[in-house]
């Protein structure tokens, strides 16, 4: 009778976390088009500054992280992926591309306050994403950066895999967009890449919780990476290909209320990516406690070990979980 309960219980967590993974973003994601077909018009202004170069120097591409949406496709291909908290404690991607575009990303998803504080390190990226909160809007288009969602993108950007159900069925086609990135946009960020800098410690597993999603790194030694597992289960692309990072960044920071919510009335949470506090850096099988400092929105995050010098990455894919402390 126990065990009979127990997975009633189970069955009717999972129906629910569906559910949220469903709806709690409902409202940001409204301004997506209709299914059926390519999707997106002609047009559509690049909002920024004046000045700067039309091609952009990174595409960021906002990526669905529910488990309805896995198997992501395009994720192996970002040179960083960021990992934010969402709605109801569920996760979000921003997958940011300089160095090579692969022919398709996505689930694509909506955009966050967050992301825009996150994208002013770059000049004048171009931000896919599905579309967003009216309340938003503005500050989207205000923002230092070329907004594509579908409605502003070339006809043949974005379309829908109808073997997917709708929200997670929506795809860009990054050449579509001609973002034209360049590795020199990395330099932005703040990072550096070198050896393994001495000391750290010996470290083969980590695993970092949000309210309703949960991330695990394991040290592969002979492939050199980190293997990335979500919610229990091995990340893997839509290619059948698993997931992995040079290095994994835990930053700890502060996430707090926006004034934005969802339809249900879930508040959008806003991480702060500004300011100092720990980390924990894992690359080559050792984790290393570190400082981050971002001095302003326009500034890279500077890491650093307890001592003052630069804590330099593993060549390779990067992934920064924002974590709370």
């Amino acid at each position: 009778m126990r065990r009979r309960w127990m997975r009633t219980r189970a069955g009717l967590g999972a129906v629910l976390l569906a559910a949220l993974a469903a709806g709690c973003t409902a409202e940001n994601d409204r301004e997506e088009p209709p299914r059926g077909g390519p999707v997106g018009t002609p047009g559509g202004a690049p909002s920024g500054r004046p000045g700067s170069s039309p091609g952009g120097t990174a595409l960021a591409v906002k990526i669905d992280n529910v488990p309805q949406a896995r198997p992501q496709t395009g994720l192996d291909a970002a040179d960083v992926v960021y990992v934010e908290q969402v709605e109801a404690g569920l996760s979000r991607l921003m997958g940011v591309y300089a160095t090579r575009l692969p022919s398709a990303v996505g689930p694509v998803r909506s955009a966050r306050e967050t992301d825009l504080e996150l994208l002013r390190q770059f000049d004048m990226p171009v931000l896919a994403f599905s579309g967003a909160q009216s309340k938003l809007l503005p500050l989207i288009a205000g923002a230092p950066l070329r907004a594509l969602p579908p409605d502003k993108a070339a006809e043949d950007a974005y379309y829908r895999d109808d073997a997917r159900a709708a929200p997670h069925d929506l795809f860009v086609r990054p050449a579509a967009l001609k973002a034209a990135p360049r590795a020199s946009a990395l330099e932005s960020t703040g990072f550096r890449f070198g050896p393994r800098p001495a000391g750290g410690t010996p470290e083969t597993h980590r695993t970092i919780r949000f309210p309703s999603a949960r991330f695990a790194f394991d040290w592969v030694e002979y492939e050199g990476r980190w293997r990335i597992t979500m919610d229990g289960e091995r990340a893997r692309t839509s290619d059948g290909e698993e997931l992995a990072a040079s290095t994994v960044v835990v930053q700890y920071t502060k996430v707090r209320q926006s004034p934005f919510r969802d339809r249900s009335g879930n508040v959008s949470p806003f991480t702060e990516t500004v300011g100092e506090g720990g980390a924990r850096v894992l690359r080559d099988g050792h984790a290393y406690d570190a400082r981050w400092k971002r001095a302003s929105a326009e500034d890279g995050t500077r890491f650093t070990t307890p001592d003052g010098k630069p804590l330099p990455f593993a060549k390779g894919q990067v992934w920064v979980v924002y974590a709370q402390p």
